[in-house]
């Protein structure tokens, strides 16, 4: 038997011997001589080429044995179709070359030189093959190196991801005192921390877009402040403040531009269009907010479940230090708690009587309030009216804090008022007294803001001031600045003092548990006052977000030394979508339809602000779509402002597809409660009938060992009752017949 390497030599001689002449036409009798010569060499290349159990020899056998009896059916054809059929020819040689292409260079190597041909096409015919195959191996590679391209960018993407959640989630504020807070008082009241940061995040983001399109520009034109500063500007908002960046009177109308090679900067666009944009991706931020918590809390169905899978199976072992230790164990304590006291609130069930005494105490709870709210708007209605008098006959520069102080008290004690409600209206469960607390405070708070807006676009804007919108600016910033210091007294002192009181006075009072919904609606109430004030002051978002940190640490310190878990645990994972709800409708529809009337209807001052000398705010717009029009590169921009933003069509398609989305979406939220609930139902009587099995076989099976044990007992007493002879005569017996089948089964023992 011949070695590989022999093998090799043999056939790179055989390759460099000269190729004979052929003739172009083989008579028949050669033709067949040829190919007994072929089975010839196959029969040798067989006994040759290695053992027949080797499968690569198996396969060349295989291939030359095909070659050899399809060489044969074209010998045996007429002897006309034995000349030259170039379309059989070169279908038989693709599908030679195809069937060479996927063996080895050596299995190819052998079937080629088996082939009955003349050297000159052996080598034709793997120069083919060898082109064949370095294309088929280039367009594979191609095929994998952008597999490969593909599967390196997702890659990359997920790592980025991953890492860039990792970042967020180490750099996340105040992750550690969230786990405390969750962990001592449930998810209740930390959904009012985690809207908080929420807030902060939005004021942030409007914070840093107002500020590198807007302030500073405007660093950028010298502008002198001759006013004086005293101090009690802090608290006014007014004298030395009112000639900065802080207040829109302040804003030049130029555009700015430095040098004659630099690109000019229209302040007037750039103010209204930051304006927009912050507003416009509030919008989104909110929707996408609230389908997301929706969908999370809503729809899937693992809220369901009552999330005793994630109490079973969700402990960390890799937490390894004791107070880690101890604080999963309070969080995992806490959600069962949670669970446990829903589970128990929804079989409460009211008598008749019950259900009336509730229902007419809710009636006279709901019209007490209604009327207080009434009550409460009136005032301020009559107040912001006088207001303009008052001020006149009263020089004095703290008099301009009587409206946001009042403002203030009423925000102050009206909900306390509300949450008084509760000893009479005694809710089921916590979750429902806190939706309604939610829905009156909010019925009062967007009502004062809704007074507070008419006085300032009707009155204020009316009275002919120098600059009106530097006047609503700062009223905006008294009432903010004065409910942040309401909420600071608050804290560190009502609260204390309750504290007090609760601990000498156990048995009636006892330690106070936080008022979530009293809260939540004064960050709303804050928030909205941060976006109606951003067109008239754009510093109020970097306020709000000094204010809102500074609240957070109060709160909390509040939290934990003044207040008690809450005595009904329940769950809050579906307050975080309501208080976006209630942020987004009717707190940022009414800022939306608050500065369309300002910037569509109202005509801005003539000596101060970027809109002086415009009969409108809109009128910037308008001039800069009747420049661009006259430009062909933009005319792209004229169009989609005509036919998109300033349609009136376009937005009622869009408001129908977006209505038409929300009701799919809430009939599949429909049809998933029912679905979940009927296998839960089925889930129930599966389990009933496995209970019901399984005693029927318990029964069953005290039977059967019951019938075992008496027959057993008659087994027994028959072979007591036998004689020991005849005991012994049966043993001998039976150990005659084992000795008899075992000789029989091994005659040699």
């Amino acid at each position: 038997m011949l070695s590989d390497d022999q093998l090799n030599e043999i056939i790179v001689e055989a390759e460099n011997v000269p190729s004979r002449v052929v003739p172009e036409k083989t008579p028949v009798n050669s033709s067949f001589s040829m190919v007994s010569s072929i089975s010839d060499i196959d029969v040798t290349d067989s006994q040759s080429f290695g053992n027949p159990d080797d499968k690569k020899s198996k396969q060349l056998l295989r291939f030359s044995t095909s070659l050899n009896e399809s060489f044969l059916q074209t010998l045996h054809r007429s002897p006309g179709s034995v000349g030259i059929d170039t379309s059989h020819e070169n279908i038989q040689g693709q599908k030679l070359i195809a069937s060479l292409i996927p063996m080895t260079s050596r299995d190819r190597i052998k079937a080629i030189r088996n082939q009955p041909r003349t050297m000159e096409e052996k080598r034709n015919l793997k120069k083919m093959v060898d082109k064949e195959k370095s294309k088929q191996s280039h367009r594979i590679l191609e095929l994998n190196c952008c597999a490969q391209c593909l599967n390196s960018i997702s890659r990359a993407y997920r790592r980025s991801k991953n890492s860039l959640s990792e970042l967020l989630s180490y750099i996340s504020l105040w992750q550690k005192t969230f786990k405390v807070i969750g962990g001592k008082f449930g998810t209740s009241v930390l959904s009012y921390f985690n809207f908080l940061r929420w807030l902060l995040k939005f004021n942030i983001f409007s914070f840093i877009v107002t500020f590198s399109f807007i302030i500073i520009p405007q660093f950028t034109v010298p502008e002198k402040n001759t006013l004086q500063f005293t101090g009690l500007e802090f608290f006014t908002g007014a004298g030395y403040f009112q000639d900065t960046v802080m207040y829109y009177g302040f804003y030049t109308n130029s555009t700015v531009q430095h040098g004659s090679s630099g690109a000019p900067y229209n302040m007037q666009l750039a103010y209204i269009f930051t304006t927009g944009a912050c507003l416009i991706v509030c919008f989104f931020s909110l929707l996408f907010s609230m389908a997301r918590n929706f969908r999370n809390n809503f729809i899937n169905p693992h809220i369901y479940s009552r999330g005793i899978t994630k109490l079973i199976f969700c402990w960390d072992f890799t937490i390894t230090h004791e107070r880690a230790v101890k604080l999963k164990q309070k969080n995992l304590s806490t959600e069962i708690r949670e669970n446990l006291s829903e589970i128990r609130q929804e079989n409460v069930k009211l008598t008749l009587n019950q259900q009336l005494i509730h229902v007419s105490a809710h009636l006279a709870a709901w019209v007490v309030s209604t009327g207080v709210a009434i009550a409460c708007c009136v005032a301020v209605y009559y107040l912001a009216e006088n207001n303009s008098e008052f001020l006149k006959n009263h020089q004095n520069p703290g008099a301009v804090l009587l409206l946001p102080f009042l403002v203030s008290c009423i925000n102050l004690a009206t909900p306390r008022l509300y949450s008084l409600f509760r000893l009479v209206e005694r809710y089921e469960t916590p979750r429902r007294e806190v939706y309604i607390l939610l829905i009156r405070n909010i019925f009062l708070k967007i009502s004062i803001i809704g007074i507070l807006c008419y006085y300032w676009l009707n009155i204020v804007a009316q009275a002919g001031e120098e600059c009106w919108e530097t006047l609503i600016g700062q009223e905006i910033y008294r009432l903010l600045l004065m409910d942040f210091v309401f909420s600071l007294a608050d804290s560190l002192l009502g609260e204390f003092l309750r504290r007090l009181i609760g601990m000498q006075f156990p048995t009636s009072l006892g330690l106070q548990e936080f008022d979530i919904a009293r809260n939540v609606l004064e960050l709303i109430y804050a928030q909205t006052l941060v976006w109606i004030g951003t067109f008239f002051c754009p510093l109020l978002p970097f306020i709000q977000m000094i204010t809102l940190f500074i609240m957070f640490y109060v709160k909390n310190i509040s939290l934990m030394m003044n207040f008690q878990p809450p005595s009904k645990a329940w769950r809050a994972s579906q307050m975080m979508t309501f208080f976006i709800f209630l942020l987004f409708f009717p707190s940022f529809t009414g800022v939306l339809c608050t500065l369309a009337i300002t910037i569509w209807r109202l005509k801005p001052s003539a000596d101060c602000g970027p809109f002086r000398g415009l009969p409108f705010f809109i009128h910037s717009i308008y001039s800069w779509i009747d420049t661009l029009s006259k430009r062909s590169g933009y005319l792209w921009v004229v169009w989609i402002y005509q036919n998109l933003i300033g349609s009136v069509h376009f937005f009622f398609i869009l408001t129908l597809i977006v209505l038409i989305i929300t009701y799919l979406y809430w009939q599949i939220t429909e049809g998933r409660k029912i679905m979940i609930r009927l296998l839960h139902e089925q889930i129930i009587n599966e389990g009933k009938d496995k209970m019901f099995l399984i005693e029927k076989l318990a029964k069953l099976q005290d039977m059967e060992k019951r019938a075992n044990t008496s027959s057993f007992s008659m087994e027994r007493r028959d072979v007591e009752q036998t004689s020991p002879l005849h005991v012994r005569e049966h043993n001998a017996a039976h150990d005659l017949r084992f000795r008899r089948s075992v000789q029989e089964e091994n005659p040699k023992v």
